[in-house]
């Protein structure tokens, strides 16, 4: 726009200069004004166009609320205005001084006076027309009179040229041949000859005056027939007398004078109507390619004064949105290129402090995710509080050991937890009775499923950095049945020790009586002696069985892992258990062959011959007994459900039922599950109890293909 702009402002000038010029030369004006009237009429439409597109893309963006838009508008505004308004009053102004100045060339009084002036020169020239003629006429009349020969006579012709006052004076014949020539001018041998037809029409008549230009200016010329000899003598070939004189030079020049300015004059007032339309156009071109440049320039100069304005608006705005990022400076030397680099001096300060605040707060977050992540994996259960009691965090520890997201739980006190009243009351307790450092182990009692034990930690914390209360707890279920475990281990291992050692000599001393005293009772006290020693090696060898099984408690031995086809060897354990008064299924079928587990094969029939034994003993008064198996693939470990639609287990038995010696059976010791609890803890996997319309234990034992991915 700069570069057209510039262009066309150049050719404007151009093309005015030349219209003024042909306005003001009527040749130049008659030959080219119409093509310079065309081609400044282009140029005006030129600007029309660019001014136009400017005034659109302005106007668009205005209505799209492009930044900046409002302060060109204002700014174009009032550079427009303080060039329009002065150009349409000089507009005014000249066009009423030229209407009126060109009429004033037409008054009659310059008409009067022009046409006064014509008169009086052409009134001059006749008479020197008039004078010289007369005069000729005198000297032919005299020249006659001399009857000379027909080559005249020099000095007679000199005398009369002399009396006549002429500058030349020469006979000639009706052809043009010259008889005698006489002048007063020592650089022109023979004055000017005139035309034939001039003689012809000198002969003919009285004679001819003529005006005609020479060299100097104006000259009048005379020709004058000559009537020769005595009256009666005929004259063979007649002669024709010329007198030249010329018009003074300051009479011819205001003559030209009068008679040039009375021509321009009446040329000037045939075309009044067009010298008015001429200057009308010339005016109105000028006035639009002055507003249009004006218009024009008033855009650069809007967009320049808005330049640095609006870089500074824009870097504001960019600074308020956080990018400090050096904005585009103006490069002129005035206040606002100043302000524009100050500005970009600021947005780096502020740049730099920006990025010396985002690297501490990256280095606090990661702090805080190296915490966070910290305390996301711990196992134990973390929960913060702030000073009312109100929940502001809690790690994955707690979600996991609660089994509850606590999702909306900010916004409740922790005294008014609805699903875990225990735990509330039990951390609001704490810290009400016990100060700001407590512990205290809780038990929480779950519905169809073993009570957990919680060991809980409360600490208040400083002022400092805001108050608040942390509580953590761990889940300490596992850890006490494995101490009881232990502890029963210990106990069967010694029970085992202890009793074994008399049981033999007990069995053989009741046998040796029977033996000995058998022969010398009679036949009553032989029985009453055989049912007493019967009973003692049957209850010695009760005794020895139990014993067996606390050995087999304490002394499990570790298992040989190896990868098992559970899903096979589960069949084959069922096939022993064909005769069963239960209907024993395995149900639903997997889809696809499950993934072998890393199992001891045996521990894993013992553990399904004692699930299955338990599970028949609990259906004995059950109408239609049915025990069903199910096998499914969890994650990266395989699940076994064994559910059967007896009467379940009791609630008091279901919180202990992994501990030695706790049954339901009149005559079992109570040690199956505890040790198919230990047998699979060894195997690194978990077991399960529950009631389900029925009992249901479910049990996990580890893949083989992961476990060796995770040893690799």
């Amino acid at each position: 726009m700069k570069i057209a702009l510039a262009v066309i402002v150049a050719l404007g000038a151009i093309l005015l200069f030349l219209l003024t010029s042909a306005s003001a030369n009527s040749a130049l004006f008659a030959e080219n004004y119409p093509y310079l009237l065309a081609i400044n009429g282009i140029a005006a439409v030129a600007l029309l166009v660019l001014v136009t597109l400017q005034l659109v893309r302005l106007r668009r963006d205005y209505r799209a609320g492009v930044f900046g838009s409002r302060l060109k508008t204002r700014l174009l505004v009032t550079l427009a205005l303080m060039a329009v308004v002065p150009g349409a009053l000089v507009y005014a102004v000249s066009m009423q001084f030229a209407v009126k100045s060109i009429d004033s060339w037409f008054d009659v009084r310059v008409d009067a006076a022009l046409e006064g002036g014509l008169d009086l020169g052409r009134s001059v020239l006749d008479n020197q027309r008039g004078d010289l003629l007369e005069k000729t006429r005198r000297a032919a009349l005299d020249l006659g009179a001399e009857r000379k020969g027909s080559g005249g006579n020099g000095n007679s012709l000199n005398r009369l040229r002399e009396e006549a006052g002429a500058e030349t004076a020469t006979l000639l014949t009706l052809s043009g041949q010259v008889l005698a020539s006489s002048t007063s001018r020592l650089d022109v041998l023979l004055p000017p000859l005139p035309e034939a037809a001039q003689l012809r029409t000198a002969r003919n008549g009285r004679g001819l005056a003529l005006l005609g230009e020479n060299a100097g200016g104006l000259q009048v010329r005379a020709l004058v027939p000559v009537i020769g000899g005595t009256p009666g003598e005929l004259e063979l070939e007649p002669r024709i007398l010329q007198f030249t004189r010329s018009i003074p030079a300051s009479i011819a020049k205001s003559a030209q004078s009068v008679e040039d300015a009375h021509r321009d004059y009446q040329e000037l007032q045939l075309g009044r109507a067009g010298l008015k339309r001429i200057y009308t156009l010339t005016l109105t071109l000028t006035l639009l390619l002055a507003l249009f440049a004006a218009v024009a320039l008033a855009f650069l100069l809007a967009e320049r004064l808005a330049e640095p304005l609006l870089i500074l608006a824009e870097g504001t705005r960019a600074v308020a949105a956080g990018d400090f990022t050096p904005r585009a400076t103006v490069t002129t030397s005035d206040e606002l290129g100043v302000l524009t680099h100050s500005f970009n001096s600021m947005t780096q300060q502020l740049a730099e402090a920006h990025a010396a605040a985002e690297h501490h707060r990256k280095e606090l977050e990661a702090a805080q995710a190296y915490l966070e992540s910290v305390l996301a994996n711990l196992s134990t259960g973390v929960l913060a509080f702030d000073l009312r009691f109100r929940l502001r965090a809690a790690n994955r520890g707690a979600l996991t050991i609660l089994g509850d997201d606590l999702a909306g739980f900010e916004t409740t006190p922790v005294a008014d937890w609805p699903r875990h009243e225990a735990l509330a009351a039990t951390i609001v307790e704490g810290f009400a009775k016990r100060g700001d450092e407590w512990q205290q182990q809780l038990e929480i009692a779950r519905p169809d499923a073993v009570p957990q034990t919680l060991l809980i930690r409360g600490t208040a914390l400083p002022a400092t950095g805001g108050g608040g209360y942390v509580v953590v707890f761990d889940d300490i279920t596992q850890l006490i049945s494995a101490q009881r475990s232990a502890a029963w281990g210990e106990v069967a291992q010694r029970l085992a020790h202890e009793i074994k050692n008399p049981l033999t000599p007990i069995q053989l001393a009741a046998e040796r009586l029977r033996m000995k005293l058998g022969g010398q009772l009679d036949e009553s006290a032989r029985a009453l002696l055989e049912r007493s020693t019967q009973t003692i090696v049957n209850q010695v060898e009760a005794m020895k069985n139990m014993v067996n099984d606390f050995r087999d408690y304490a002394r499990t031995p570790p298992p040989q892992l190896s990868a098992v086809d559970l899903p096979a060897l589960v069949a084959e354990v069922l096939e022993l258990y064909r005769s069963s008064p239960a209907k024993i299924a395995v149900s639903p079928a997997p889809s696809l062959p499950l993934p072998p587990v890393l199992a001891d094969a045996n521990q894993l029939r013992q553990v399904l011959h004692n699930l299955l034994a338990n599970a028949q003993d609990a259906l004995l008064d059950t109408p239609q007994p049915q025990i069903t198996l199910a096998l499914a693939q969890d994650g990266a470990r395989l699940k076994l459900t064994l559910h059967d639609n007896g009467p379940g287990f009791p609630p008091q038995i279901l919180a202990r039922a992994f501990e030695p010696y706790v049954t339901t059976k009149a005559k079992g010791t109570g040690l199956g599950l505890a040790i198919v609890k230990k047998i699979i803890d060894e195997h690194g996997g978990g077991i399960r109890l529950g009631n389900n319309h029925g009992g249901e234990i479910s049990l996990w034992l580890p893949l083989a293909e992961r476990t060796a991915k995770e040893k690799t």
